[in-house]
C-alpha cells in the first residue's frame, strides 16, 4: 500500500464530519439510539472503507472482499453510514 493512499486531506475531514452529523440526525430522527459510538468511530471507519478494505458495494456478493464484523449491536448506525 502506498504511502499516498492513508494521506489525510481537508477532504476526508469534511467526510468525517459529516458522518457523524448523520449519526446525530439519525439518532434524533428517531427518537432513541445511541450516536457516541458511531460519531467516535467515524474517522476508523471511513479510513477503513475508504481506504483500507477491498469491497464493492455494486457487488456485495463478490468473494474477493474483505469482511467488516461490528459486534456490538448499538453501533450498527457506524457501518449503516459507511454503506449509505
Amino acid at each position: 500500500m502506498e504511502e499516498q493512499e492513508l494521506s489525510w486531506t481537508s477532504l476526508d475531514q469534511r467526510a468525517v464530519d459529516t458522518i457523524r452529523v448523520l449519526a446525530a440526525d439519525a439518532v434524533e430522527k428517531v427518537g432513541n439510539g445511541h450516536p457516541g459510538t458511531a460519531m467516535s468511530l467515524a474517522p476508523a471507519a471511513y479510513l477503513l472503507f475508504q481506504k483500507l478494505m477491498r469491497h464493492d458495494p455494486r457487488n456485495p456478493d463478490w468473494l474477493g472482499r474483505d469482511r467488516f464484523i461490528l459486534s456490538p449491536g448499538h453501533t450498527s448506525l457506524t457501518l449503516y453510514i459507511q454503506l449509505f
